[in-house]
């Protein structure tokens, strides 16, 4: 399964989802928590400031760097199962 061409039909095609809008539906955090867990390192996905260059600008997160945030968080959950199943790995 290609979690790039599965967020490719969920946001229809769109290279840059709102970053309220993914927090929304994958974090499961406000923007303000998202972007102090972010700044503390505690989040590892890059996000990209939309239009003019100032503080008001909309911040949006590429769709490959909301994939692949994705699939090492699915590499972390397998890795933690293993080991708590006694799987070397």
């Amino acid at each position: 399964m290609n979690t790039l061409f599965l967020l490719m039909a969920q946001y229809d095609g769109q290279a840059v989802i709102s970053l309220d809008k993914v927090c929304s539906d994958y974090m499961h955090l406000t923007v303000e928590k998202f972007k102090r867990k972010q700044l503390d390192g505690e989040i590892d996905i890059p996000v990209v400031r939309l239009g003019a260059n100032s503080q008001k600008a909309a911040l949006g997160i590429h769709l490959k760097d909301l994939a692949d945030y994705i699939d090492r968080q699915r590499e972390k959950a397998m890795k933690e199962k293993n080991q708590l199943m006694g799987r070397v790995a």
